[in-house]
């Protein structure tokens, strides 16, 4: 199968070098060229035009935000330029309503569009571990289900309203900005009690929170180690942005992530924003001087 690829970021380099296992012809592309080098070298073709890597059966996309992702397939006008059979695959998290204008806009060129965001850090998707939430055309999923299995452990189908799988995933994304506020305003509580905040975490993630948020975000807490970031602050913003824009297109008030909002950009006003979300912990930290 040809395969196109935009955006090689931390998650797009992982998940497009496992698709490099499952054998098929990889076209890769990258606003940074040098991002494509590691790829090339396990077999991919680096492409210098995003129109080139749409030269494919299926391609997917992991660019970085709404406005990327705009500029490079709508502002440009190559979205217009494709044509059937084609099969797009987003992988990013983006806004319900651009990806219900985005889903409009692929059926008016006869192009099926997935929305496909995914959970899990750069290692969950090395491993190809990832949980990949599907939403669009049953048909086109069926097609790209084989190589969903190459990058994931499970795929969850919400439906053909490709914008489904954004809200679903903004949802699973505020549960986790909540759970490491949390755990950052417990461990600033346990240290002024004299605790350590790493044996708060080594408890609480061995009994009543088990799993990889509170053990994996909970460690760099208790650490204080904030790099190199796995999910950046800044993203983590930009995520709860878009989670507030979902929660107001359907008047849903969501006062803590107002409030998480807040202490993110905090974080990026203190030169945090590229440190991991885990640096919540310093805003906690500053909130509560001693």
């Amino acid at each position: 199968m040809k395969i196109g690829f935009l955006g090689l970021g931390n998650m797009g380099q992982a998940i497009a070098a496992n698709l490099l296992k499952g054998e098929h012809e990889l076209r890769v592309w990258n606003r940074s060229p040098q991002a494509s080098q590691p790829l090339v070298e396990l077999g991919a073709k680096a492409v210098a035009d995003p129109a080139q890597a749409f030269d494919a059966d299926v391609v997917f996309s992991m660019l970085a935000d709404d406005k990327a992702l705009r500029s490079v397939l709508l502002d440009s006008g190559l979205l217009k330029q494709l044509k059937a059979p084609l099969i797009h695959v987003n992988l990013a998290t983006i806004a319900v309503t651009f990806a219900d204008e985005l889903a409009e806009l692929h059926k008016a060129q006869g192009i099926d569009y997935i929305a496909a965001p995914v959970m899990g850090r750069p290692n969950v998707a090395a491993a190809a571990q990832l949980n990949i939430l599907a939403a669009g055309p049953e048909q086109a999923i069926d097609t790209v289900q084989p190589l969903f299995d190459l990058i994931g452990r499970k795929t969850w189908r919400l439906g053909e309203k490709a914008s489904a799988a954004n809200a679903m995933k903004l949802a699973t994304n505020f549960l986790l900005v909540s759970a490491v506020e949390a755990m950052s305003e417990a461990a600033v509580l346990v240290t002024r009690h004299g605790l350590k905040s790493a044996d708060l975490v080594d408890l609480v993630s061995n009994t009543i929170f088990t799993g990889p948020v509170y053990a994996g975000y909970g460690a760099l807490i208790g650490e204080r180690r904030y790099e190199p970031a796995a999910f950046k602050a800044v993203l983590g913003l930009k995520d709860v942005d878009l989670i507030l824009a979902a929660a107001s297109q359907v008047s849903v008030q969501m006062p803590t992530a107002d409030m998480i909002r807040a202490n993110l950009q905090d974080a990026v006003d203190h030169g945090q924003g590229e440190m991991d979300l885990a640096v919540l912990a310093e805003v906690a930290e500053r909130r509560n001087p001693a």
